[in-house]
């Protein structure tokens, strides 16, 4: 018997190619689910999917049950899809040193802030945690994505923080230049997690183990393929945009911690909710153990141990 499973996403993103490819190759179907992932437009549409019923999880920010917990929306957060923060600081030239984040010092950055305040609070976090202090940098905030990168295009800022695909078109077509890949500098973090309403974990409880199993394996799997042979998933997802660019944005990631596992990492988890203490976007910083569960990825398969 197939049981459905539906996903409501923050975005429909590169870095979440591990779940596209589960579905492409079957994986899901193997262990008897059919799992329908919808992209929300405003990305807080996973929340008014999961009030509803409309989706069984969501997918995006760790930071997100982190600002809830504590509060009448309680949701549980049982496995990852990133082991880091795929994004990446573009500007218009390189420093004239190895880049540090002094070099933001008096300078004014792009944060798009539409699909949510990880581009923002993450940068401010590593600023802090170099000593570096982020209210000594202007940064422009809320608007979106492309809005951000047409403005920086004809001039506005310094730099601008992206994902991983958005800088890479930025590099591809001269517009700027990548100095830093958070990927290579920021260490573990859970960027992009899947949650649910706590009061229906114990019905997803069996749905949800066949998932992350095959997400695990999804995880393994393109993790070590040639990129070339990922390119058909790559142009069907994202037509729009070239091909050469989607295969370098993909190689950056798979080069990456990004897809080790879907194991959410405690020390990693207790240090992003640090960092949105420090910006005052929680009162108090929720522990591990406060968010995340882990009897789905002990029971998922051996591979997600690692």
């Amino acid at each position: 018997m197939t049981e459905s499973l539906s996903i409501s996403a923050t975005a429909h993103g590169l870095n979440y190619l591990p779940e596209y490819y589960a579905d492409h190759a079957g994986l899901f179907a193997e262990r008897g689910l059919s799992v329908h992932a919808t992209a929300c437009d405003p990305w807080t549409g996973v929340l008014d999917d999961l009030d509803s019923g409309a989706a069984d999880i969501a997918l995006g920010g760790l930071w997100v049950p982190g600002m809830y917990w504590g509060t009448s929306r309680q949701l549980t957060v049982f496995a990852q899809l990133n082991h880091q923060f795929p994004k990446a600081l573009v500007m218009r030239e390189m420093p004239p040193k190895d880049f540090d984040w002094s070099h933001l010092v008096g300078k004014t950055v792009l944060a798009p802030g539409i699909g949510g305040s990880a581009p923002y609070a993450i940068t401010a976090g590593m600023m802090r945690e170099s000593g570096v202090d982020p209210a000594d940098t202007t940064f422009l905030r809320d608007l979106s994505t492309p809005m951000f990168v047409e403005l920086f295009e004809d001039g506005l800022g310094d730099a601008i923080i992206l994902d991983i695909t958005t800088a890479q078109t930025l590099s591809d077509r001269d517009a700027g230049i990548i100095v830093v890949d958070y990927a290579e500098v920021g260490g573990l973090g859970p960027n992009s997690v899947y949650y649910c309403r706590t009061d229906r974990l114990e019905e997803l409880h069996d749905r949800l183990i066949r998932f992350t199993t095959a997400l695990s394996a999804a995880m393994g799997t393109i993790k070590h393929t040639p990129v070339g042979e990922l390119e058909p998933l790559l142009a069907e997802h994202w037509p729009a945009i070239a091909l050469p660019t989607l295969a370098a944005a993909c190689s950056r990631i798979q080069q990456s911690r990004t897809w080790d596992t879907v194991r959410i990492d405690p020390d990693a988890s207790d240090r992003w909710m640090q960092i949105l203490q420090d910006e005052n976007m929680v009162r108090t910083a929720p522990k591990f153990a406060d968010l995340v569960i882990t009897d789905i990825v002990d029971a998922a398969a051996p591979a997600t141990v690692g």
